[in-house]
Parts: structure tokens; sequence; C-alpha cells
């Protein structure tokens, strides 16, 4: 079957809840303000390591390899001050392909429905066009930034750099909401937290408290999965991977069994993919398990697969099942 049922998808999508009720757990309720904050800055400046960190849980893909995450994808933080909605979006840069023009569609979106914005620096890194092109979408934006210049941690960090950067292009933004953190380390977090629930509106929340996310279990398979590729293969392969989830079915209230494709676009990133003597789609499917483990309250029995889809980045079917 290559396309998920849809009525096994129903049943499938209430087992991403995760976590215990504040009310069961000894932890005060939550706040009364609320906002959808999205998140912006170039490819690897700690978007999705910020988002994990933030949301006390692995949301979004983090790598080494720049441009990782396709979607905007959902975290949630919910605390004594209200509850907190981030969107972590694809690293906006400059590329007239066809794929990154989806993904920058996606960030300029976001950027319009939002309550607030966050927009993280890599400080490691000079603030040259491609961090012009963001100030750019965002003068418009001022008054919901918050600022967060990341990787203090690092030795060549130039957080000041940064800092004047922000000033002279965003120069409405209040120096308080300019903060340095390390997102890594869970270093300034709390600080930005602050920050956005100080701009954020008194609303009903938009989620049940026990959730820390609204993905679909599909969609974080297919995530997880994908991640354990990418972090393992050179080059140009992980842009070329995409995970297709043909078929899910609850075997058991305590298994599930998925059927799954790393897709490429040609026969020798398949050879690359599969590995010598299946060597790396087998570590790929192990690693995978494994993460999936501690993601879901059930074990997933991964049937895991390679195939080719030649050009599927200017395929608009495809980007359309997997950039949403």
């Amino acid at each position: 079957m290559e396309e998920l049922k849809e009525e096994e998808k129903g049943k499938l999508e209430n087992s991403i809840v995760e976590g215990m009720d504040s009310s069961d757990d000894g932890q005060p309720p939550v706040g009364d303000k609320t906002a959808l904050v999205t998140i912006i800055g170039r490819p690897s400046a700690g978007k999705s390591t910020f988002l994990n960190t933030a949301s006390g849980e692995p949301v979004s893909i983090v790598s080494a390899i720049p441009q990782t995450t396709r979607n905007a994808i959902r975290g949630i933080v919910n605390t004594s001050l209200g509850q907190l909605v981030f969107v972590d979006t694809p690293g906006y840069h400059d590329s007239e392909k066809k794929m990154n023009l989806r993904m920058r569609n996606i960030v300029a979106d976001q950027l319009e429905n939002s309550d607030l914005i966050l927009y993280i620096i890599d400080s490691t890194r000079t603030c040259a066009e491609e961090e012009r092109l963001i100030t750019a979408l965002l003068e418009k934006h001022q008054k919901k930034i918050v600022v967060a210049i990341n990787k203090i941690d690092e030795k060549n960090s130039m957080k000041e750099g940064a800092r004047k950067f922000v000033s002279s292009h965003l120069s409405e933004i209040p120096k308080e909401k300019i903060l340095e953190i390390s997102a890594k380390n869970d270093e300034g977090i709390n600080d930005v937290l602050k920050a956005l629930y100080d701009l954020a509106p008194v609303a009903p929340h938009l989620y049940s408290e026990e959730f820390y996310t609204d993905q679909e279990v599909d969609f974080r398979i297919a995530e997880v999965i994908r991640e354990q590729a990418i972090n393992r293969l050179d080059k140009e392969i992980p842009h070329c991977v995409y995970v297709k989830i043909a078929d899910m079915e609850m075997r058991t209230p305590t298994k599930m069994w998925c059927r799954a494709f790393l897709c490429v676009e040609t026969e020798s990133q398949k050879g690359i993919v599969i590995g010598k003597g299946a060597s790396m789609i087998k570590t790929i499917r192990v690693e995978s398990i494994k993460a999936l483990r501690k993601i879901f309250d059930y074990k997933i029995d991964l049937d895991l697969q390679v195939k080719v889809e030649k050009g599927w980045r200017q395929k608009d079917g495809v980007l359309d099942r997997i950039l949403r």
C-alpha cells in the first residue's frame, strides 16, 4: 500500500499526546497568555535546537547539515505565565531552486500569521547578505520581535557584531528584547521565554496542556528516520532524501508496524544509502527504532526500504506532500 489509509491515520493521531496533565503532577496551572511564535533565522542558526530545548522534547531535527528543517514544525511551551506555540521554520536563504523557493514561502506565510517572532542569529558567522534578506522581511514586524543571539558559548562568537547589526537594521526593537543565548547549553532560554511572554496577549490556549507538539504520528516517524539518515550520509546526499510513510498499523495495543521508504533521486544514491552489505540502511533502521521508542509509549516495528524517485525535488506533487 503506497498511501497511508485515512482511517488508520485517524486512529493514530491521538497517540502523539505525551506527558501528564499538570493537575496530576503538582505543577502550577498554565497562565492566561497565549501566542503563536514564528522562529526565523539562517540555516544552522540553532532554531531547531532552541525549539527542542524550550519544549523539553525532540520536536525538530537537529543536524550539523544546513537546511534540514523543511516544514513549519510546532512545539508547545506551557508555563505558569501562559502558552507559547513555536513554529520552527526552514532556514531562510537566497536560492532559486524550486524546493527552496517553496520553503521560503512557508517562512513568509508564518511571519504574517504569527502573534510574535523570534529571530535567531548565529553569532559565529558574520551578518551578511542572507541576514539582510531576513531583516528586510522583518522590518514591518519590529513591534512583535524578540532577538536571540545564539552560540555565545563558542570561542569564535561575534555577539557584539550581531547586536550592532540588529540595532542598525531593526532599530525599533528595544535593547531589552535583544538577548544572548546558547541553545545547545540551555543558557538564556528562560530570558527569551520571559521576553516573549511580556509581548504575548491574554487569549485562550491553542492546545490542551498535555501537548508539546501538534505533529501527527506519521510525520514524527518520517522526521525521526530522516534525522537518523541525514546525520550519517555525506555531502549532498542528505538534501536528496525524503521519507515516505507507506503504511502504519497498530497490531497490538503496545506494538505498531510501519513501512517506510527512504526516497532518493538516483541509483548511485540508493547504493550509498543502502551501504555495503546493507550496513547503512540497517544502522538507520535500528537507530530510528531506538529514537522512536523514546517518543512513543509503544514499540514500533519498522520495515525500512530505499527506492529511487528521479527528480523528486522538482515535482510539485511530492513537494506538496512533504512541505506542509
